[in-house]
C-alpha cells in the first residue's frame, strides 16, 4: 500500500514539475526456513469396560489346569448401556446354549457412538489373564461386523498376543497388514487367521475380507483362509459361529512365539 501511494505521488510530482521522487528499494523477502521442534504430552486413559465372562463347566481357578478363551467382539448394534445385547450372536450365545462350551468367553461391551479401542481391549486382557486361570498360549479373537473391523486391527496389530483370529464380515488397512509383517512377521506368519463373509454382503462387501486375506498371504502368512457363504447377506455369523470345525480349528492353534 506504501508503494502504491509512493507511486502516485511520484506520478503527479512529474506531471506538475517534471522531477521525481526517489523510492527505497522495498527489503527483500525473509528466505524459508525449516527446523525441527518437539511437542511432549501425556494422556492418562480412563475407561470403563461392561463385559460378559463365561467360565466353562469344571472350571477351578484353584487348579492347575489352564483354559483356552475367547476375546469376542460384538457389531455396531449391540453397543450400548446393556451388557446382555452381547450375548445376541457369537460365542456368549454359544456359551448359553451349551454350559460344555470348553472356552472362557469374554464379550466386552463397546459404548454408543464409539469403536473399539485396542488400549481398552488390552487392558481388559490383561486384567482377566491376571485374574483366572487363562492359558496364555490358547487365547483367540474373533469379532462380527463392526467386530470383525475391531479383530483384524487388534489382531494384526498384536499378533503376539494371540494363536488364531476369526474376523467375520469385517475388513481392515492395508497397512497394517504390510507394517505387522516388517515389525512383527515371526508372530504374524504364526498367526492363525480364518476370516468368513457373506457373498451377497450389502453393508460390508466381500473385497473387504478377500483383500485383507490376498495380502496376508503376499506377505507369507501360511494359515490364513477365507470362507464365503455364497448366498448370505452381511449376516455370515450365524452359520459361522455354529460351525463346530472352527471351534476344533481354533484348539489346534497355540501361541509359540
Amino acid at each position: 500500500m506504501r508503494n502504491a501511494t509512493l507511486n502516485l505521488a511520484a506520478a503527479a510530482l512529474l506531471a506538475l514539475t517534471g522531477t521525481t521522487i526517489a523510492q527505497t528499494p522495498a527489503a527483500p523477502a525473509p528466505a524459508p526456513m525449516q527446523t525441527a521442534e518437539e511437542f511432549q504430552f501425556q494422556k492418562q486413559l480412563s475407561a470403563k469396560v461392561n463385559y460378559l465372562l463365561f467360565l466353562p463347566r469344571g472350571y477351578d481357578a484353584k487348579a492347575d489346569r489352564r483354559w483356552p478363551l475367547i476375546l469376542f467382539l460384538h457389531g455396531a448394534g449391540e453397543r450400548g448401556m446393556d451388557v446382555w445385547k452381547v450375548a445376541t450372536h457369537g460365542p456368549p450365545k454359544n456359551a448359553n446354549l451349551n454350559p460344555d462350551f470348553p472356552f472362557i468367553v469374554v464379550s466386552p461391551q463397546c459404548p454408543e457412538q464409539q469403536i473399539w479401542s485396542k488400549d481398552v481391549l488390552l487392558a481388559l486382557l490383561d486384567e482377566i489373564s491376571a485374574k483366572h486361570a487363562v492359558d496364555g498360549r490358547r487365547i483367540y479373537l474373533t469379532g462380527l461386523s463392526m467386530g470383525g473391523y475391531g479383530t483384524w486391527d487388534l489382531g494384526l496389530t498384536y499378533p503376539e498376543k494371540f494363536a488364531a483370529i476369526v474376523p467375520i464380515c469385517g475388513g481392515g488397512q492395508m497397512i497394517s497388514v504390510l507394517l505387522s509383517g516388517r515389525d512383527k512377521g515371526a508372530a504374524l506368519k504364526s498367526l492363525g487367521i480364518w476370516a468368513f463373509h457373506g457373498g451377497k454382503d450389502p453393508v460390508v462387501p466381500l473385497n473387504e475380507s478377500q483383500r485383507m486375506v490376498d495380502a496376508l498371504k503376499k506377505v507369507g502368512v501360511p494359515d490364513v483362509k477365507l470362507t464365503i457363504y455364497p448366498e448370505a447377506g452381511h449376516d455370515s455369523w450365524t452359520e459361522a459361529y455354529k460351525n463346530p470345525e472352527l471351534y476344533d480349528w481354533l484348539l489346534k492353534h497355540e501361541r509359540q512365539k
